[in-house]
């Protein structure tokens, strides 16, 4: 006599199919804008390297770079998507036959 197959076994291997065939959820603009605030931080931290203690760069300069680095530019790479085209649009009148 054949064993039944178990739901949970199917339900666990479409799942894991779904998961591999889905596209990465980030785009190549995500990478530019992530690749951006990279940047920004690392400009950052390299503000802080002057040797003045009391200096522009290192007390004002650089905390802000690093602020808008982590709290703006990564979190819009993030969650920044592409518009959806739009379709042609039908004017009212002739929608309202």
């Amino acid at each position: 006599m054949a064993k039944p197959i178990r739901k949970q076994a199917r339900k666990s291997e479409q799942k894991h199919r779904s998961l591999i065939s889905e596209p990465l959820p980030l785009g190549r603009e995500n990478y530019f804008i992530l690749g951006a605030g990279i940047l920004v931080i690392v400009a950052g931290y390299l503000a802080m390297l002057e040797g003045s203690v009391e200096g522009f760069l290192p007390l004002v300069l650089s905390p802000i770079l690093l602020v808008t680095g982590y709290c703006v530019v990564i979190p819009i790479g993030i969650m920044y998507r592409k518009p959806a085209p739009k379709g042609p649009a039908v004017p009212e009148s002739l929608g309202q036959a």
